[in-house]
């Protein structure tokens, strides 16, 4: 990213930029800021394909078509899957295109193995927009709160990424919808998030916990595919499975001493919204069973972290575990 935008600043433009990879809301802005550096409001020499159905023969007599009093023929092209099948052509004519001519793909997957792929890695910029870690999201979640004049503890804005999720268009749609709920206040809280969050991740947590107390493997699964559905990379699942466990622990061993549901949620943290449901989970468990299972999600964090076991597999294999009579 940082090469595009050191391209940019500095007018030397690349003739041909590949950017890929899962997190569209990257994806998307950058293409737009190429598009406006390479064609700015010169819609007559900028031509948009899009779909797996392009006529790579029809793109390239353009590209050879010299551009009507304009310096660039800027062809952009989206989600084509030539770069997993069918790019060869592309891939021939890219090793000597055209002076005027400049390409940008966008595309969600792609083969690096491909022609295509090597063709514009060796001529151009191929740049990949993956899943963001978390604390380049929360850092980019304090500065959009930050700009709308609001604040945001860290410990909230942890919480509000455990809720939603790390897919970008999301969290900004979340965010927006956040700060119109908390218009006339200065902090936006934790109270605000489940007030006014879609709970996507949390909540399939809550449900795989759920299967695993009556051993349903095949539904924990099913949440397991959802979440990776959603972007949640294993890790991430694997910590939040941890911290449902820590927390049904800490409500199951408050209810020896306490019933009062509010009670156990000032003492817990837990919304007292919700703390019922926490309530009721929890007593499907034993205290020891909630140790063990929450030991063996801390022991399976570190396996991953040290190398020992595959993140891919961690949460499967864990989950295979809890879910064994």
């Amino acid at each position: 990213m940082r090469s595009i935008n050191e391209d940019i600043k500095s007018g030397q433009l690349k003739q041909m930029y590949l950017l890929y990879g899962p997190e569209d809301y990257l994806r998307l802005q950058y293409r737009d800021k190429l598009k406006a550096a390479l064609a700015g409001d010169d819609t007559m020499n900028c031509h948009y394909y899009e779909g797996k159905d392009v006529n790579v023969g029809e793109i390239i007599d353009l590209a050879e078509t010299m551009p009507f009093l304009a310096e660039r023929r800027v062809i952009i092209i989206e989600n084509s899957g030539l770069f997993k099948a069918g790019g060869e052509e592309m891939a021939s004519y890219l090793g000597g295109i055209s002076e005027s001519a400049y390409f940008l793909f966008a595309e969600k997957e792609i083969d690096r193995r491909s022609k295509l792929f090597k063709a514009v890695q060796s001529g151009g910029r191929a740049i990949e927009f993956g899943v963001q870690d978390d604390a380049t999201l929360q850092k980019w979640v304090m500065g959009l709160i930050s700009a709308e004049g609001k604040k945001i503890s860290p410990r909230d804005v942890a919480y509000f990424l455990t809720s939603v999720g790390s897919d970008m268009s999301n969290i900004k749609t979340e965010l927006e919808k956040l700060v119109c709920y908390a218009m006339k206040r200065d902090t936006i809280t934790a109270a605000d998030i489940d007030a006014v969050c879609t709970r996507e991740i949390t909540d399939h947590v809550f449900e795989m916990v759920d299967a695993i107390a009556v051993r349903d493997r095949r539904k924990a699964m099913r949440l397991y595919q959802d979440l990776l559905a959603l972007k949640v990379p294993p890790l991430r699942t694997l910590a939040l499975i941890a911290r449902q466990y820590n927390l049904l622990l800490q409500v199951r061993m408050l209810l020896a001493s306490y019933r009062d549901p509010y009670t156990i949620a000032d003492k817990t943290g837990i919304n007292k919204y919700f703390v019922k449901k926490y309530i009721s989970q929890a007593s499907a468990f034993t205290a020891d069973a909630l140790k063990s299972a929450l030991e063996r999600a801390v022991d399976t964090e570190e396996a991953v972290k040290t190398g020992r076991l595959s993140e891919k597999l961690c949460v499967e294999l864990l989950l295979v575990e809890y879910t064994t009579a």
